[in-house]
């Protein structure tokens, strides 16, 4: 008999994506979804809605694909509703990090997570090769088994690796662990740096002059051969003086006045840097 899943948030931007995808493993979805339009969107692809407390009762795992300020209370007002054994799989870390879950002891608490498609791959389809977010683009996933019994983190693992295939690696952590990863690596610290090389660009093009384009070609295909390097995909061989100006500029740019390394006062101070290797 196929694993009945409820899905609230099934006609969502994740949620659909997730919903159709358990559907065509021939799980036994029951797609809960509130809005017009995402019953709309679920309707164009053959999916019947339906509401929570028919979607749920029963269900062996309660998938919340919903934005995390309200995970918490949905959770709250389902519980009664929930059958002890039940799995909630919620699809980010933050509200299971900061305890916004209900006090049962007797349900599991799952969460997964995509790594969306890495920045270096193998596709070849063009459809898979402009895939960023993944679902046609193979991608790796993390999940944590936050409470329940061992032997449901399989089930779990087998859910998320259905809902968000084709998978690279299936990455086993901690709830905290998946919290480190995600706000913490991937928005407090990769999200703010990459924030800052489009405002470079902008600054680039508006206060210097230089064309749009030319800062984009420029950056994009530095980044391309410098993330390569740091990342272990090619050799690591930078230029000696490649590597005094970057320790050089960490002082400059990894702070507030991060504009400052534009300005032709330090572009002065890191040319001669390159070239005479002052400030090493």
């Amino acid at each position: 008999m196929a694993t009945s899943i409820a899905i609230l948030g099934s006609g969502g931007k994740m949620g659909f994506r997730i919903t159709k995808k358990l559907v065509d493993a021939g799980y036994d979805v029951r797609a809960v979804e509130i809005s017009d339009a995402g019953r709309s969107r679920l309707a164009e692809a053959g999916i019947t809605a339906t509401d929570a407390e028919t979607g749920v009762r029963g269900a062996k795992v309660v998938v919340l694909a919903l934005p995390d300020n309200i995970i918490g209370r949905v959770a709250a007002d389902l519980s009664p509703q929930l059958e002890s054994g039940t799995m909630l799989l919620i699809l980010d870390a933050a509200a299971p990090y900061a305890g916004d879950l209900p006090d049962r002891p007797d349900l599991t608490y799952f969460v997964g997570h995509p790594c969306h498609p890495p920045l270096f791959n193998d596709e070849t389809e063009w459809d898979a090769r402009r895939d960023y977010h993944g679902g046609i683009a193979k991608q790796s996933i993390v999940c944590a088994l936050m409470q329940g019994p061992e032997e449901h983190y399989a089930l779990g693992e087998e859910i998320c690796r259905a809902m968000w295939s084709p998978i690279i690696n299936a990455y086993r952590v901690t709830t905290e662990q998946l919290a480190i990863l995600e706000p913490g690596l991937s928005e407090m610290v990769a999200m703010p740096f990459v924030d800052t090389m489009v405002e470079a660009v902008e600054e680039c093009e508006k206060k210097y002059g230089i064309p749009r384009e030319a800062a984009m070609d420029f950056l994009i295909g530095h980044l391309n051969v410098e993330i390569a390097m740091w990342f272990g995909f090619s050799p690591k061989v930078p230029s000696d003086a490649a590597l005094r100006l970057m320790r050089f500029a960490k002082g400059v740019v990894v702070r507030d006045e991060w504009r400052d390394a534009l300005s032709p006062a330090k572009v002065k101070e890191a040319a001669e840097l390159i070239v005479y290797g002052k400030g090493a």
